[in-house]
């Protein structure tokens, strides 16, 4: 599908009409011959054109909609789109210019295209779903639109044992409606239906050799939730510029919630202040973990904890029209095998067979039902939750607040480079 696509976009969907010009100018040239015996025209044999570079086999040279092009193939020498650079501030201006740190910057350069190579499947995939997600669908269907697209950008569809730890999809997609603040993927069977009353939480994650690039959008389809969704924007966007090298957690949550509780927001009448969910937190990525130790709160704290050079840090805020507290709730869909997790003898065989499962194709990569259904899984569950009251692997049950709430998330990954720090999922959206 997608190298007749290119083949199209190539120009070359006119092939056919080339080869039936040359027919004419065959027919024209053998119009005298046995014309004086009365005899019927003899037809020549069709001359065709050699076929030009650039057709149907060619690399295609831009995505496809929905998005099935390998990126590898957009970028033929390896070189991804560099993400926003911002230089540090105060005491670490001298990195920007500092020859030191900008030849240990060269030497981060492969580190740096995985990064960016999953940052632009991202923004690739996350584009075609913000122009196609429509009320009506079905949150499986959108799930399972978003996953398709990284698995086809990166190229491992995920089935081969192993190939999803190489790269791919990094957690489950999250799609979580209105109170529903994290942390809910529709499991199978799932017959939830997007509405234009929704406000909805699109986080989803891309890797490659474990580098994890963790951003996501809230979408919403009326123009009363539009102070909410700025709130969130801007209170991440502050996140983002405080963050730094030597930078103390407790001030970025600090300044994170001055920005997004300046805002409020009226809906069906009623004016709501906009509160950070003050106990959810950005946090520190590690190669093929997405919580790596470090928390960056959204909200004022003490933390003196500072950002280091060379970490990774996912910076997201959530805003709701609610308690601004979330707790667990309904029924669980993500899970992750513990980085930390001790050696159990496990009694029960499902579990034992689960748990090579995991180990083969996520490692510490988190995970869902569906994902499992995928490989082939069947009566998993007595075995999973096994897993789960052995603290082997960690269950993520959906964070929710009140019921009539209102929620949004916006979330970029930054690298603290050695010389400027790099916002690697940046777009033009958000």
């Amino acid at each position: 599908m997608a190298s007749a696509a290119a083949a199209k976009a190539n120009g070359n969907g006119n092939a056919h009409e080339a080869d039936e010009s040359d027919d004419d100018e065959d027919e024209k040239g053998a119009t005298g011959e046995g014309a004086t015996d009365g005899a019927a025209k003899k037809k020549r044999k069709r001359k065709r054109k050699p076929k030009k570079a650039g057709g149907a086999g060619a690399n295609p040279t831009k995505q496809s909609d929905p998005p099935r092009v390998l990126l590898s193939n957009l970028f033929p020498n390896g070189e991804y789109p560099v993400g926003q650079e911002v230089d540090y501030k105060d005491e670490n201006l001298y990195r920007t210019t500092d020859e030191e740190k900008r030849a240990l910057d060269r030497m981060n350069n492969d580190f740096l295209q995985e990064y960016r190579q999953g940052a632009e499947i991202h923004r690739q995939v996350r584009q075609w779903a913000q122009k196609n997600i429509k009320p009506g669908q079905s949150l499986t269907e959108i799930a399972e639109g978003i996953e398709d697209g990284v698995r086809a950008l990166t190229g491992h569809p995920g089935l081969e044992e192993g190939d999803n730890i190489k790269g791919g999809i990094a957690f489950p997609t999250g799609l979580n409606l209105d109170h529903i603040a994290a942390h809910y993927s529709p499991n199978a069977g799932n017959k939830t239906i997007l509405s234009k009353d929704n406000v909805m939480k699109v986080d989803f994650g891309v890797h490659i050799n474990g580098r994890i690039v963790d951003s996501a959008f809230t979408m919403s389809f009326d123009p009363m939730y539009d102070n909410l969704l700025e709130a969130v924007k801007q209170g991440t966007n502050t996140g983002i510029k405080e963050a730094g090298i030597d930078a103390r957690m407790g001030e970025i949550g600090a300044a994170i919630q001055e920005t997004m509780e300046s805002y409020e927001c009226e809906i069906s009448g009623k004016t709501y202040p906009i509160k950070c969910i003050r106990n959810l937190n950005g946090h520190d990525i590690r190669q093929w973990q997405i919580h790596g130790g470090k928390s960056v709160p959204i909200v004022k704290s003490n933390d003196q904890t500072k950002m280091e050079e060379g970490e990774v840090f996912a910076i997201e805020t959530f805003g709701s029209t609610g308690n601004g507290y979330v707790q667990d709730d309904y029924e669980t869909s993500h899970y992750a095998k513990r980085a930390d997790a001790a050696k159990v003898d496990l009694g029960i065989g499902s579990a034992r067979k689960l748990l090579n499962v995991i180990n083969k194709n996520f490692g510490t990569l988190p995970f869902c039902r569906r994902y499992l259904d995928r490989l082939g899984q069947e009566k998993y569950l007595l075995g999973l939750n096994s897993l789960v009251s052995h603290g082997i692997v960690e269950a993520y049950p959906p964070l929710v607040d009140k019921k009539g709430s209102y929620t949004a998330q916006f979330e970029h990954t930054i690298v603290l480079r050695p010389n400027v720090k790099e916002v690697i999922s940046r777009g033009d959206d958000y």
